[in-house]
């Protein structure tokens, strides 16, 4: 369901090892990235609808 752009599994993975996030973490940021990228009308979840997650 959440499938991401290179470039977006790419930023995900620097964000995750930066706030070292638990799993748990990390799919409730992938969870709102996927609304958002709905939300942006966006088939894949891209770099900015992960950044905008993380901002949330």
């Amino acid at each position: 369901m959440c499938q991401l752009t290179k470039e977006a599994e790419d930023f995900i993975r620097e964000i995750f090892e930066h706030l070292q996030l638990s799993m748990r973490g990390y799919h409730k940021i992938l969870k709102v990235s996927r609304t958002i990228a709905d939300l942006n009308g966006h088939d894949l979840i891209e770099e900015e609808d992960i950044a905008e997650a993380v901002g949330y």
